[in-house]
């Protein structure tokens, strides 16, 4: 019996809460979930969990097994982190976070070219909107859109976030856009959860200008702002990234183009630099290089 595997079968069962999304996990029968999981009963001398047809518990033994199978993976994890780091060779799953948006706009064919050139490397993206716990939602890389880091992250700086101010053609038509930056108090304003949701920041003629703002809609994802937009709900703050084309197409109009709004920078956020793993460090590289590359975001 292999053991390591045999005890990372049994940590995803649990993690899982059921043999069949287990298997399905790991890529393996159920009967094979459950050879595992008998071997390693076999080998510890005792029942690991109680099942049903309907639910699963472990038993006490289970728990204390457990908490020994997570940190002898967690050692061998980080023995094989220290080969692989000598080796120079990207190998292994990293989990990564970002928003809707820039997954759409950037994000997925950076992968798949990464993924080309690093075959053994594994990549699970997680579409999350708002700031996960890294730790416990166990995300090695979060790519985050801010100007406000966590002190206790290690970050580093992958591009800059260009926004543009726009509405609609149909909006246009039955409100008049503004001629000047006050007059956005008189517009409905659809703004983002997350950022700058009562006031916006600009940059105008060298000088900083902040103006509060309102609507009746606001949202934690760019997409769903730029769909309310397209319908004509209102005038919005939206990443260039997402919506250059839509502006050359003439499906979105820039509103007040002389006032550029605030740029927020591109992070790839992880907890520690200690035992980084080479798919990691190498992934890194390559969205710095990726990001300067697009000139969306040089």
């Amino acid at each position: 019996m292999d053991r390591l595997s045999a005890m990372r079968v049994f940590v995803c069962v649990v993690e899982q809460g059921s043999l069949s999304r287990a298997a399905e996990k790991l890529n393996l029968s159920r009967a094979m979930v459950s050879r595992y999981l008998a071997d390693l009963e076999k080998w510890i001398g005792g029942r690991l969990l109680h099942r049903t047809t309907r639910s699963q518990s472990l038993t006490s033994a289970g728990e204390e097994v457990l908490a020994r199978c997570q940190a002898l993976l967690l050692l061998s994890d980080e023995i094989e982190q220290i080969v692989d780091n000598k080796q120079q060779i990207p190998r292994g799953l990293l989990r990564i976070t970002s928003s809707q948006s820039l997954i759409q706009a950037f994000l997925t064919d950076a992968v798949c070219e990464y993924l080309t050139s690093n075959p053994a490397a594994q990549i699970d993206i997680c579409r999350q909107e708002k700031t996960l716990n890294l730790v416990d939602e166990r995300i090695d890389l979060a790519i985050r859109i801010t100007n406000q880091l966590d002190s206790n992250l290690i970050a580093r700086r992958l591009g800059t976030c260009y926004s543009v101010m726009c509405a609609s053609p149909n909006y246009a038509e039955r409100h008049p856009l503004p001629q000047k930056i006050e007059q956005l108090s008189k517009h409905n304003c659809l703004t983002h959860e997350h950022y700058s949701h009562h006031q916006w920041g600009f940059t105008y003629h060298g000088n900083s200008v902040v103006v509060p703002v309102s609507g009746n809609l606001s949202a934690n994802c760019a997409t769903v702002l730029t769909s309310a937009t397209l319908r004509g709900f209102g005038i919005s703050l939206l990443p260039r990234y997402l919506v250059n084309q839509l502006l050359e197409d003439g499906q979105l109009l820039e509103v007040l183009p002389d006032y550029q709004p605030e740029t927020l920078g591109i992070y790839g956020v992880y907890t520690s630099r200690q035992f980084m793993p080479t798919t990691l460090r190498v992934f890194l590289d390559f969205l710095v290089s990726r990001f300067a590359s697009d000139p969306r975001f040089a």
